[in-house]
């Protein structure tokens, strides 16, 4: 991956891997679908979460919160 120089005085952005494939990239502003490295892997997370392949766990609901 070649990543461009950061103008003087600016700190290098740091590369991370895409959530989905593992590639590595770059984690800037510039890029549009940061954390990820394409618009491909973001659809797919976003597809993910739509079928509920993935949840967030939480307690389940006290008995006093039960609809009556």
């Amino acid at each position: 991956m070649n990543t461009p120089t950061p103008p003087a005085g600016e700190r290098p952005a740091p590369t991370v891997p895409c959530p989905t494939c593992k590639r590595p990239t770059v984690y800037r502003r510039d890029n549009p679908w940061r954390p990820f490295c394409s618009e491909r892997c973001k659809r797919i997370d976003i597809g993910a979460w739509a079928s509920e392949d993935y949840r967030v766990a939480a307690p389940p609901p006290a008995p006093d919160d039960e609809p009556g």
